[in-house]
């Protein structure tokens, strides 16, 4: 088994693919480059725009800060305004995102189609985090305090864990955490 710790603290941010706004890889596999299978990172969207394009990619998108946005897929309407709420959508349609009061921090989840298949959830409390065959398990904390049971690991807001093979354990939360779940389709 495998299991990394990933601290905030350790993330710079870079410019979007269409050079929109600034993103914060969280992790990807494989890391580096548009070749992933999937891909996590918080965005700060500060205005009004376009999304990138990421041919034959699925996306959740999950508001983690902020009051929300619509995001208009394919020419049709999404109201994302329920914050932490997962929204899945095509990452290979045009898609623009229109803030609905403020800037806001989305956590991006980006899974190729056809060859992985990715699992959104929001906890609260405790989760036993269990990577699948082949998969892997990521958590973010949402919060300050979160920890993973018996290690004396400690995650603060936006710091994650990530497992392969494997459960790294019972991760108790001091508020919420997103869990994604990776396996091959």
């Amino acid at each position: 088994m495998s299991t990394q710790i990933l601290r905030a603290a350790d993330r710079t941010p870079v410019p979007w693919k269409n050079g929109g706004g600034l993103t914060r890889e969280v992790a990807a596999a494989p890391a580096g480059g548009d070749g992933f299978d999937w891909r996590v990172s918080l965005a700060d969207v500060t205005a009004d725009g376009p999304f990138s394009i990421f041919p034959d990619i699925d996306r959740t998108l999950t508001v983690v800060e902020g009051a929300g946005m619509d995001l208009v897929v394919g020419g049709e309407h999404h109201i994302v305004d329920e914050p932490l709420w997962p929204h899945d959508f095509p990452g290979d349609r045009p898609t623009d995102g229109f803030l609905l009061s403020g800037p806001v921090v989305n956590l991006n989840v980006m899974y190729r189609r056809g060859r992985t298949r990715a699992e959104t959830a929001v906890v609260c409390g405790t989760v036993r985090l269990m990577a699948p065959p082949g998969g892997a398990v990521l958590a973010l904390s949402l919060d300050d305090g979160a920890v993973l049971d018996g290690t004396g690991i400690r995650l603060d807001r936006y710091d994650a864990v990530l497992a392969e093979g494997g459960s790294p354990g019972v991760l108790r939360t001091m508020g919420q955490a997103v869990v994604i779940t990776f396996s091959d389709v």
